[in-house]
């Protein structure tokens, strides 16, 4: 479970264990990458290579975005709406647009 606190306000995530499962797999890989980007900067590896393997970690990092928002879509926001919780529509966009400034 996630825990977020904004406002005083505290929220969960509950994401099916498969679901938490890929996406700790997926987080790990990305810290692994970020390890062997320091270690490439470390060693003066040339930077063409490196740049590359930082494009690779951050597709790593916007799959895991991806499902999380694909969750929070068919999960939480839905849960909300349902709820006559129309707050989240606002919230949404700025997770969107905090999405899309990558």
């Amino acid at each position: 479970m996630t825990k977020e606190c904004h406002d005083n306000s505290c929220r969960k995530s509950h994401h099916p264990e498969q679901v938490k499962k890929d996406l700790i797999t997926r987080l790990n890989r990305a810290e692994g990458q970020i390890r062997g980007i320091k270690g490439m900067v470390e060693k003066d590896i040339y930077c063409d290579d490196v740049i590359t393997q930082l494009s690779a970690t951050q597709s790593a990092l916007n799959s895991v975005a991806k499902v999380l928002l694909d969750g929070h879509l068919k999960g939480c926001v839905k849960d909300r709406l349902a709820e006559g919780d129309d707050e989240v529509l606002d919230e949404l966009v700025t997770t969107i647009q905090k999405l899309m400034r990558k």
